[in-house]
């Protein structure tokens, strides 16, 4: 596993069986970059790639 991996390892750990709407998960990405304003880039650029996995042209 990398070091950067370790949360994510924890994400599915701790929450790999909860089920949760994009909305929730926009909302909490909304509060961290609130509360870590230096993370809003990186966490933009997440949520684009997120929303964008269908499009043909990526």
């Amino acid at each position: 596993m990398y070091h950067t991996d370790r949360g994510i390892e924890e994400l599915e750990q701790r929450r790999g069986d909860d089920n949760v709407t994009l909305a929730w998960l926009a909302e909490q990405l909304r509060t961290f970059v609130d509360l870590n304003p230096e993370f809003e880039v990186p966490v933009e650029r997440l949520a684009t790639w997120l929303a964008r996995l269908d499009d043909e042209d990526d």
